[in-house]
């Protein structure tokens, strides 16, 4: 399974791959990147896109733990404080989860699904670059007079109707970064149904193609929901309206209402796709066959339509009757059935399976262990009695950052060492991967592992200071975050760095011996055109015959 296997040999269909190189192969300069309706370009730019609103993303959140490294006010006041925690939250989903799943959807589902491009070339162009204005508009607002929105990354009036001008915005960035997610979303749907190869039935479609056209539908569903609350928001206040400002009848909690609603689905919409890597790593690595594909698939689409009805767990404390959290408790502790389905099928492929543990590998074990552990405490603040103890606490920080980041991070890890191969040609360096992975992995529980404890103490979230009896769990978590924080910078300068330069051994066509699919019948690097006439599959759909 290791690097050094000899380049299998191309199962026919090799003109599908090599198109027309030489006559009409990639552009150069400047041009190829701005005017780029390739999808293997867009890919790449979503994800140094993506990767660059990490890094700015995770200095607010080293900032925020800079701060709460000892009681007392150290670095920032509580208003610059609250900017950080608002703008992290804002930037990290927005700005590097979201971009960086489209950017695997562009590179990955045309190759997946034996498709010359997406659907709509000029239209996945468009949706790439409004992301560049609206990232710039969100991380400049701390420029704006009054310095950067502080309302919690929720957005909740009536904080938002108090706040300068960066909230307007702030708003406009939203509504920009949500065009692009529609935008991108419809291209995969149209894509995923429209464009497969002849014979790739929708379930012969390997799970991550799967897992992205649930997802897509998901967005195109909740993000116009998201784009009502804060247009609301803006009208209220600037027009007049009242629709959350209580001195004109306004209520504050419908905000919350319609933002949940965006919001809950949202969540899903961050992790189903991780779900689909990690579903694609496991059989690779376990070398065998993914036990319970078509129950992969209706379990996703179960968490998506359950997602729906849910929303109302995040507002238990706003005086809701009691047979409405009943309702919502129930339906939130159902979305852990299908959930553990996955879990369940994941580690019935690994059973008795010949696994070997190269870094994919690696991450995709750790995300099961960590996102389950993420999932459980998601099913504690799922009790409304246990959760108006607990609600805005650090308890809630720790469950949303053990899905969020040991989910969809670890997820986006996995597919980078699986999948990167295959993009740059070259094989990444086995041990600083696995010291990628290790360290991260340590550092990420010392981060958030001690948070449940601050929450069961009663710690609240979203304040710069904080008791002494808190210090010693609360320097335990920044020191964690730095040192989780110096691995990514050490993942992009050893190891995305090197792949990118073509540093390194150069990669066989197919690197994992047991990798199924149609993106390993391609050469690596994948040429800049790939089946430009559809290939002809065998009979599991992943493989060309000649």
């Amino acid at each position: 399974m290791s690097a050094v296997l000899p380049p299998v040999g191309h199962a026919g269909g090799h003109d599908h791959a090599h198109g027309h190189d030489d006559h009409h192969g990639a552009p150069h300069g400047w041009r190829r990147w701005v005017f780029a309706t390739n999808h293997k370009d867009i890919g790449t730019l979503y994800l140094l896109f993506s990767f660059t609103m990490l890094m700015i993303g995770g200095l607010l959140a080293l900032g925020i733990r800079a701060e709460l490294f000892r009681p007392g006010l150290q670095f920032v006041n509580p208003e610059l404080f609250n900017s950080f925690t608002t703008m992290h939250g804002l930037i990290m989903v927005f700005g590097a989860i979201m971009p960086a799943f489209v950017g695997f959807a562009n590179w990955m589902i045309p190759l997946q699904i034996g498709a010359s491009d997406m659907a709509f070339a000029r239209m996945n162009n468009l949706s790439f670059w409004l992301l560049i204005p609206a990232a710039i508009m969100l991380a400049g607002s701390f420029f704006m007079p009054g310095g950067a929105p502080a309302a919690g990354w929720t957005l909740y009036a009536p904080l938002t109707l108090q706040m300068g001008p960066s909230m307007d915005a702030g708003i406009f960035a939203m509504h920009i970064m949500g065009a692009s997610s529609i935008m991108g979303s419809i291209n995969i749907v149209v894509t995923i149904l429209n464009m497969r190869a002849p014979g790739m039935t929708l379930m012969k479609m390997p799970l991550f193609a799967w897992t992205w056209l649930i997802t897509a539908y998901l967005l195109i569903a909740v993000i116009p929901v998201l784009a009502g609350a804060i247009t609301m928001t803006l009208t209220d206040r600037h027009f007049g309206t009242s629709f959350f400002n209580p001195a004109g009848g306004g209520d504050p909690v419908m905000y919350q209402h319609i933002f949940w609603f965006f919001g809950h689905p949202e969540v899903y919409i961050l992790i189903l796709p991780a779900f689909g890597i990690v579903s694609q790593i496991i059989p690779t690595f376990a070398r065998k066959k993914l036990f319970g594909y078509a129950s992969m698939v209706y379990a996703t689409a179960s968490i998506a339509i359950l997602s729906f009805i849910v929303w109302a767990h995040h507002m238990y404390t706003t005086g809701m009757p009691v047979t409405g959290q009943l309702f919502f408790m129930y339906a939130t502790m159902l979305i852990a059935v299908p959930t553990g389905v996955k879990v369940f099928n994941w580690l019935a492929t690994m059973w008795r399976g010949s696994m070997t543990f190269e870094t994919p590998m690696l991450w995709a074990v750790g995300f099961i262990f960590v996102f389950t552990m993420g999932g459980f405490t998601g099913l504690i603040l799922s009790m409304a009695p246990i959760d108006q103890q607990l609600h805005d606490t650090y308890y809630v920080v720790a469950h949303f950052h053990y899905t969020m980041v040991a989910g969809s991070l670890f997820g986006l890890f996995g597919g980078v060492y699986y999948w990167g191969p295959k993009w740059t040609g070259v094989m990444y360096n086995e041990t600083r991967g696995k010291i990628h992975f290790w360290l991260s992995l340590i550092f990420f529980n010392l981060t958030f592992f001690p948070m449940h404890f601050l929450g069961l103490a009663g710690m609240p979230r979203r304040y710069a200071d904080y008791p002494m009896q808190f210090t010693d769990f609360n320097a335990l978590a920044s020191i964690g975050a730095f040192g989780f924080g110096l691995m990514q910078v050490y993942f992009f300068l050893f190891i995305v760095v090197p792949m990118m330069r073509g540093k390194g051994e150069k990669a066989p066509q197919k690197p994992w011996e047991a990798a199924e699919g149609l993106e390993w019948e391609v050469p690596s690097p994948a040429p800049f055109h790939t089946f430009e006439t559809p290939p002809k599959l065998d009979a599991t759909a992943t493989r060309v015959i000649g």
